[in-house]
Order: structure tokens, then sequence, then C-alpha cells
């Protein structure tokens, strides 16, 4: 094996790993999204969650971790679309927040 094949190897191994734990990390947060969004009372609309922002941020004990955004839409009446966002630093969510919205008539 040549030097170039085994870097071309590496970075397709690379890239593999990175997807799966892409996966686990989304999965994860879809799973703790509907929970919230159950407690809260609305509904998650197309049953998803978008990456919008990656970065690196410390964490309380100091150690450098990656921080990531989620985006994901919700609904209480059915009729309008709401913005919710879910922040991730390492493997734990720290915060999910709803924008404000109009709560259904009983």
């Amino acid at each position: 094996m040549t030097l170039s094949t085994l870097t071309w190897l590496f970075v397709a191994c690379f890239a593999v790993w990175y997807w799966w734990r892409a996966k686990a990390i989304k999965d994860q947060v879809l799973a703790t999204t509907k929970d919230y969004c159950r407690r809260m009372d609305v509904l998650l609309l197309d049953d998803a969650v978008y990456l919008r922002g990656l970065w690196f941020k410390r964490d309380r004990q100091g150690r450098l971790r990656v921080w990531r955004r989620f985006l994901f839409d919700f609904t209480t009446t059915g009729e309008e679309r709401y913005l919710g966002r879910v922040i991730m630093l390492g493997p734990r969510v720290e915060h999910i927040e709803l924008d404000p919205h109009r709560l259904p008539e009983a």
C-alpha cells in the first residue's frame, strides 16, 4: 500500500465514522425534541430537526466540546408554523426553546 492509498482509506473511514456519529446525535436530539413537544402540548412538524450551527465551546468543567444548534418547526393550532431551537453542548442537550406561539382555544 502506498501512502496515498492509506490517506484515502483514512479519509473514507473518518467520513463514515463522522456520518454515523452525526446520525446518532441527530436521533438523540429528535427523541428529546419529541418528548419536549409532547410535554409542552405542541405538535412537532415534519418529524425532523435540522442542524443549523456547529462550533466549539467550553463546558462548565472547562473542556472543549462541540456546540450544536438544531432548529425544528412546531404548531399548536395546526394553522401556523413556529420555530423551535435545541442547543447541544457535547453529548448533552443544554436548552430547548419555543418561539412565542398562539395557544389553542378551548
